[in-house]
């Protein structure tokens, strides 16, 4: 009976789905064919169209890593063994970057950036990010300087806001503020906005920090679900910043 159960649940909410989005009303009888239908509606129509889309993808992704963790970066090991070349040594990083084995991470990039790769703003912004994951401050901070001087027009919202935790992480208050300021007024999203009013409050800077929180929240009120639901953990720690604040 459960299975029953499930599998009934399963074929009116995809019937919902063809109603709510105007398809062809056959897939409403062919849904009804046990096992066979809601197979064959999600293959034909629903499959495409994640797909096609971002959000798609990275569900898709997603499923693949929860089912098979290492799978890709068993791929993109193959892929290096064979080529060895800087774009196999790249992916591979961003592989170990990715899988929080930061270590490997550093090692690979360091190896990519060589010869013409050597000042190459993705590849600098990879070691910085894992260096950073790492803990190694300082030498993220040299890293994204040195990406800054050899391509001053290349721009990165998360390389920003790395660049400016670095600061903060390595005693620099004053170029932290300077830099946090900057990226928050581009940064797409609630961490940057959410970093800085930490640093405020350590910093003792409290009626800063609460105007910060409170941009976060203003900017909750008028969002729309997916950025709610993206945003969701820095909104919430934005709410006890300002609740911690005001009590």
């Amino acid at each position: 009976m459960p299975v029953l159960g499930l599998s009934f649940i399963i074929q009116i909410a995809l019937i919902v789905h063809v109603l709510k989005t105007g398809r062809p009303y056959y897939w409403t009888f062919i849904i009804f064919i046990p096992g066979v239908g809601p197979l064959v509606y999600f293959i034909v129509e629903l499959l495409p169209e994640l797909m096609d889309s971002q959000q798609g993808r990275n569900a898709v992704r997603g499923i693949k890593k929860t089912l098979d963790p290492t799978g890709d970066l068993r791929q993109k090991q193959k892929q290096h063994k064979i080529s060895g070349s800087v774009d196999a040594t790249r992916h591979l990083a961003a592989e170990f970057l990715e899988a929080e084995q930061y270590e490997e991470a550093i090692k690979h990039y360091e190896n990519a950036l060589t010869g013409i790769y050597s000042d190459d703003p993705d590849l600098l912004l990879g070691l910085a990010t894992a260096q950073f994951s790492c803990k190694q401050y300082d030498e993220a901070r040299q890293t994204l300087d040195q990406l800054i001087e050899k391509n001053p027009d290349y721009r990165s919202s998360e390389g920003h806001l790395i660049y400016a935790r670095s600061m903060e992480a390595c005693g620099d208050p004053n170029k932290a503020r300077e830099e946090y300021t900057a990226v928050v007024a581009y940064y797409a999203g609630a961490e940057a906005r959410l970093r800085f009013g930490s640093f405020l409050e350590t910093q003792g800077d409290n009626d800063a920090a609460l105007s910060e929180y409170q941009e976060i929240m203003a900017a909750a009120d008028l969002a729309l679900r997916h950025y709610l639901n993206a945003q969701k953990n820095w909104i919430n720690d934005a709410k006890t910043g300002v609740k911690r604040l005001t009590e």
